[in-house]
């Protein structure tokens, strides 16, 4: 890699991170490395999609930035997007067909954080998009077992169980130590969750 190369690339992951699109649009067009990466191991499209600066996400995916570089930390923009609720950066990848196999730090996809924190548009997108509503992570999580922990049994967390429940979460996938989501449901005293996990054949028990 020249020191010129080097140099555009450094400038690229600068403009993604501040959001300064006519650069990153700039230095697109005069061919600079999409995947350049700063330390961490992070792309522009990256450093873009944990700023939400949702015009240079596009312009970087329109060029052909990848949505699956994983950085050191074992994010890629894909299971970011998910995770912070970007909502519009998720509908400008899902037409690539992000690689849904890949994990986040904790073993993760892109739904189960999406639903720890009751992004609901961003959740109804990934729910288009093939992922496992099953999925379990390194906690012996998923996606709806995290709602109720995770979650404040909310409007917004009681939307969201609805949608997974809706596209085939398993009400009864417990967690490592046995406990079932609707018992921790209503431990937590979250009865419309609890109400929604049981109408859709949640036991207490196994």
């Amino acid at each position: 890699m020249t020191a010129t190369t080097a140099q555009a690339g450094a400038a690229l992951l600068a403009a993604a991170e501040t959001g300064h699109t006519a650069e990153v649009e700039r230095l697109i067009r005069e061919g600079v490395d999409l995947e350049a990466r700063d330390p961490q191991g992070r792309t522009a499209l990256l450093l873009a999609v944990a700023g939400n600066h949702v015009v240079a996400a596009k312009a970087l995916l329109a060029a052909g930035a990848s949505p699956n570089t994983q950085a050191a930390n074992r994010d890629t923009p894909w299971l970011l997007a998910g995770a912070s609720g970007r909502t519009e950066i998720v509908a400008a990848m899902l037409p690539l067909k992000p690689d849904l196999s890949l994990r986040n730090r904790y073993g993760g996809n892109a739904l189960i954080p999406a639903c720890e924190r009751a992004h609901v548009e961003t959740v109804k997108l990934l729910l288009t998009s093939g992922i496992d509503v099953n999925h379990v992570n390194d906690l012996g999580w998923t996606c709806l077992l995290e709602i109720v922990i995770l979650g404040d049994g909310g409007p917004r967390h009681r939307e969201v169980t609805r949608m997974v429940l809706a596209a085939g979460a398993d009400p009864n996938l417990a967690d490592r130590d046995g406990i079932m989501p609707l018992a921790h449901a209503r431990a937590k005293g979250q009865d419309a969750i609890a109400a929604a996990i049981e109408v859709a054949g949640g036991r207490m028990k196994r």
